[in-house]
């Protein structure tokens, strides 16, 4: 009996061992202060130190940027990796505020070639970009500087994108290209109006990506759509101050690839230039634009709320006297109501070289309150069918040529 006792003694003083032996870190969990970051220090190096780790681990993993203010200078996590790898950034990451200090061909954070990654954490990317806003006026020259854009993610598949904030991006907050079943959940994204080209989301060369319930405010379209692209869908997202959710502009480039399937539905805009927005140049290239649909939208004091132009030429620096060849079709406008800052609540303006097929706009109410008159609207070169109630009246007298 006594021999019993001192043999269980033993073992529980054995497994006391083993517990204090144990890393305090959780496996698979790599925080940055253990590789060096410091509050306020450029944890660039560190960042890089515990992805190569993690992405080497054979099981998921997770890399912890904690609570606290940190610098960051450009850094790019690289795969793939040989198991899902989450960053999670619980802290306020602040780029250099100098233009100078960083390379203009290469983004502030830039992920590339995961399956399965996730960005989370309720943290913040502060671009510090007041300063890098004056150097990309398009406005008064045709080549604009290069700036990096605050986050971007190229050919990740299976990935989430959740609970962070993009802050005061020199150039577009959050790019996307060459992505497949992406999700973009509860992500904010802010820059006061003035910020030049700075694109909350813009989505290219990818297919399957949502964007659900997030915020977005800045001094360019909140949501933006480039070529190649299939079912991009976007659900409760907040727009404003901004340009709206932009497909295009397209027909610049030669050889673009269509645009099929964007899904625009419970979404409300406050205060922006536009609202829902289809945007081709003209004496462009040929282009397909299909399968369009715009559903309970809400308006506040939006200048534009729905748009389609054809004749996009920013800054007077094209050929308007040639038609765009990119060919719209399939586009559904459902249940869109509110207020417009300008008369011009509804604009359907198709190409005379390629005019718009299968228009329907249903349960328009949108109303102007200004001095000029009612609201109105305007169209060329297409004829909706139209479904339920019509404020303002669609396409009364339009043109086509």
């Amino acid at each position: 009996m006594e021999l019993k006792f001192i043999s269980f003694a033993f073992l529980l003083l054995f497994l006391a061992r083993i517990g204090d032996a144990q890393p305090t870190t959780s496996p698979g969990v790599f925080d940055v202060t253990k590789y060096g970051a410091t509050t306020n220090g450029d944890i660039s190096k560190a960042v890089l130190d515990a992805f190569k780790e993690a992405c080497a681990a054979t099981s998921p993993s997770t890399i912890v940027i904690p609570k606290g203010t940190y610098q960051m200078n450009q850094v790019k996590l690289q795969g793939p990796c040989k198991a899902p790898v989450e960053l999670q950034v619980q802290a306020i990451l602040k780029a250099p505020s100098d233009p100078k200090q960083l390379n203009a061909d290469v983004e502030w954070l830039t992920v590339n070639y995961i399956d399965r990654f996730t960005l989370s954490g309720g943290g913040v990317f502060d671009g510090q970009g007041k300063q890098a806003w004056d150097q990309n006026n398009c406005k008064d020259s045709k080549s604009c500087s290069n700036l990096p854009n605050n986050l971007s993610f190229n050919f990740l598949t299976n990935s989430t994108i959740q609970d962070i904030t993009s802050q005061d991006s020199k150039l577009f907050h959050i790019n996307v290209n060459g992505c497949k079943n992406l999700t973009f959940i509860r992500v904010n994204i802010t820059a006061p109006p003035e910020s030049i080209n700075t694109d909350g989301i813009h989505v290219a060369r990818s297919s399957n990506v949502n964007i659900t319930d997030c915020v977005i405010g800045t001094g360019d379209d909140c949501i933006s759509v480039g070529d190649e692209l299939e079912q991009l869908h976007i659900t409760r997202v907040t727009c404003g101050p901004g340009h709206g959710i932009s497909v295009g502009s397209l027909g610049k480039t030669p050889g673009e690839k269509p645009v099929v399937g964007v899904y625009v539905k419970n979404c409300t805009f406050i205060n922006t230039d536009n609202g829902v927005r289809v945007k081709t140049w003209p004496a462009s290239h040929q282009g397909v634009v299909t399968d369009l649909h715009y559903e309970d939208i809400i308006v506040q004091n939006v200048s534009n709320p729905i748009v389609i132009d054809q004749v996009y030429c920013p800054y007077n620096q094209c050929n308007k006297d040639l038609p765009s060849q990119v060919k719209i079709s399939k586009v559904s406008i459902k249940n869109i109501r509110g207020t417009s800052r300008t008369q011009d609540a509804v604009l359907l303006l198709c190409s005379k070289g390629a005019p718009c097929d299968g228009v329907e706009v249903g349960d328009i109410d949108i109303t102007y309150n200004g001095k000029e008159g009612p609201a109105k609207s305007s169209c060329e070169n297409v004829k909706p069918k139209f479904v339920g109630k019509q404020n303002p009246p669609i396409c009364a007298g339009a043109q086509s040529s």
